[in-house]
């Protein structure tokens, strides 16, 4: 009977243990409101230090326009540092397009500082998740 309540309680521990384990992740939503118009897509991507303007975010979003708007939602975010690269997609070819001397023709928009002199950096748009959903009004 001694090793029947030993094996319970062992059980019951290990499962207590296993749901403190598990990490709790959260919902970051981010709203554009100044769209000049509804062509092209906004495309969107959810970067930690690692993978800012590096290509590829840690997540990456493509949403229409619509009505001068758009809504993203980044699901399933661990706490840590992030931020978030957007860019107006006039024409779909997936990729910013620059000018003769390297400034971007379409609009972007970074987490942390609305209009950054020369390249953003992660100091500059970076914010922390910890324990609550964030939302974020960007501009272009």
């Amino acid at each position: 009977m001694k090793t029947l309540g030993l094996l319970l309680a062992l059980f019951f521990t290990s499962i207590i243990a296993t749901a403190q384990a598990k990490t709790e992740t959260f919902t970051i939503t981010v709203t554009i409101d100044n769209v000049l118009n509804d062509d092209g897509t906004v495309m969107a991507g959810l970067h930690s230090s690692e993978t800012f303007m590096r290509g590829r975010g840690l997540q990456d979003k493509i949403t229409t326009i619509k009505d001068g708007k758009v809504t993203i939602v980044f699901k399933d975010v661990k706490p840590g540092e992030y931020a978030i690269l957007a860019m107006r997609d006039e024409n779909n070819n997936k990729k910013m397009d620059r000018e003769a001397n390297g400034m971007p023709k379409e609009s972007y928009c970074i987490s942390g500082s609305p209009t950054p002199y020369g390249p953003p950096t992660f100091s500059e748009a970076k914010f922390n998740v910890v324990d609550i959903d964030l939302e974020f009004a960007l501009r272009f």
